[in-house]
């Protein structure tokens, strides 16, 4: 985590109760950073979240999202929150693209009306489909194979858009 620097005071955790973001959490609360987990408990677990403050909420619900940005002067933002079963995304897509992108977007207008800039978005190796090779590198060319991967490619697309969009 040294990639985060000491001007980030508060990091809002987006699926913070799930497993990898509980832990993060944790690690980012024992380097002195303040942490505001933002889960719906879909998937994840409320006693898993023993740092910083919980939040009960949707990404598809932008009053409760806005409110979060504002009582609690977020600053930065860790997105975990998606759904991530590539047998489910091939049977139920709709849910995967809703979720995954169309929600991932609400935070991001979120984020923009509130000037924060800053986020770290966790992606999947499904972005590249079956790989060419092993490791695979982050420039390597992305071909995803089923609705989880495409999902989650789109956001990875969006938020370069957005990060290299001048006003």
């Amino acid at each position: 985590m040294a990639y985060l620097n000491k001007s980030i005071k508060r990091i809002l955790v987006t699926g913070g109760a799930g497993y990898i973001g509980s832990h993060t959490v944790k690690e980012l609360t024992k380097r002195g950073f303040e942490t505001v987990v933002y889960d719906n408990l879909e998937k994840g677990h409320r006693e898993a979240v023993v740092d910083g403050e919980f939040v009960l909420g949707d990404l598809a619900d932008l009053d409760t999202l806005r409110e979060t940005f504002t009582k609690h002067r977020i600053d930065s933002v860790i997105h975990f929150a998606a759904d991530s079963e590539v047998s489910e995304s091939v049977k139920n897509p709709a849910k995967y693209f809703q979720n995954n992108v169309a929600n991932g977007l609400n935070l991001l207008r979120v984020m923009l009306e509130n000037g924060v800039k800053k986020i770290v978005f966790s992606s999947t190796a499904a972005v590249y489909g079956e790989p060419e090779r092993i490791p695979i590198l982050e420039s390597d060319k992305t071909l995803p194979t089923n609705p989880y991967g495409e999902s989650k490619l789109i956001f990875e697309n969006i938020l370069k858009y957005s990060v290299h969009h001048k006003e």
